[in-house]
């Protein structure tokens, strides 16, 4: 096992090897009790043990995984997506709980929300970093409450961009090869995240709402997005694939706009039509050299990876199935 010299003792070593057994085997479910029960085991205290007071360093497992995927997976062009995803819970001990807004429901929920680095090649993709996301006022504002759930001290309240810088910070002192940053609203209405990927020569396509502003006649007036979508010819947009889906290719009209050029940088608003319902989407895109429309597609589209990934995670090894509260 790559990551078994993590475990210092023998017990915790080899139950982390049947506990991964059990989240890659056909169990429905993937807690410390099935996973025991299939490990042979007459109770679940060992499956506890590891995920609650073993000593292991999980952030050097993760590194491992890591290195490891990026042995399989590594190509220039990868791209890094990110984007958070809900862990629906009861009660309000498991750390980071709170009632808020979660993509999983739909819906306002109580739940955890945890932040996700995903890389994407053209020889595969995976989930490759996590950040748990703690509310300011419900939890980072109380000690007592951190303190309770183990909450290392010098842990303090980051958004959820915030923590999408992390990840990536950490992808490239890794070495993690990688040309673009792709996310949602969340991630391309932050300045802070453009600024510094910009200031780290890392290209972008960010999501934006429709209600964003952009230059446009040489950066001297301001216009809405959707007002600049309005004006663009029919002959102006393009039918690009940005990626295989579960139906068939995923195809849509679209079109860019050049909203600043410079030495060294180049700026587009990238806009997304559905073919059948007319709606659009709208990205941001920086690059420190000229790229083809065709590029900035295929970092757009590379978002939906990491959903599929989520989906993947919860659906077949437990991402969502876990019993830890701190």
């Amino acid at each position: 096992m790559r990551v078994a010299a993590r475990f210092v003792r023998a017990e915790p070593r080899r139950t982390a090897g049947q506990f991964v057994e059990g989240l890659l085997s056909d169990a429905e479910r993937k807690t410390c009790w099935s996973l025991a029960e299939r490990a042979g085991h007459d109770d679940p205290q060992a499956m506890q043990r590891l995920l609650r007071t073993a000593v292991w360093d999980a952030d050097a497992v993760r590194d491992d995984v890591r290195s490891w995927l990026i042995e399989q997976l590594g190509h220039p062009e990868g791209v890094l997506a990110t984007d958070e995803t809900g862990f629906l819970k009861k009660g309000v001990c498991s750390v980071g709980v709170q009632r808020q807004y979660t993509g999983t429901a739909g819906r306002v929920e109580n739940s955890q929300v945890g932040v996700f680095l995903a890389y994407v090649s053209p020889l595969g993709r995976a989930l490759i970093d996590r950040r748990l996301y703690l509310p300011e006022a419900t939890w980072c504002e109380r000690p007592e409450r951190l303190a309770a759930a183990g909450v290392p001290d010098q842990v303090e309240f980051a958004t959820k961009p915030a923590l999408a810088r992390q990840m990536i910070a950490a992808a490239l002192q890794a070495g993690v090869p990688f040309g673009w940053v792709t996310g949602d609203e969340v991630y391309g209405a932050d300045p802070g995240l453009r600024g510094d990927l910009e200031h780290r020569q890392i290209g972008y396509v960010l999501a934006v709402g429709c209600d964003r502003r952009v230059h446009v006649n040489d950066g001297r007036t301001l216009v809405r997005v959707d007002d600049l979508a309005e004006r663009i010819p029919t002959r102006e947009w393009q039918r690009h694939s940005c990626g295989p889906g579960a139906k068939g290719p995923r195809d849509y009209l679209w079109a860019w706009i050049t909203t600043a050029t410079s030495p060294g940088e180049h700026r587009w608003l990238l806009i997304r039509r559905n073919r059948t319902t007319g709606e659009l989407a709208y990205y941001l895109c920086w690059s420190p050299r000229p790229v083809p429309l065709h590029t900035l597609v295929r970092v757009a589209g590379s978002r939906w990876s990491i959903e599929e990934l989520f989906q993947t995670g919860k659906g077949q090894v437990g991402l969502d199935h876990y019993q830890v509260r701190g």
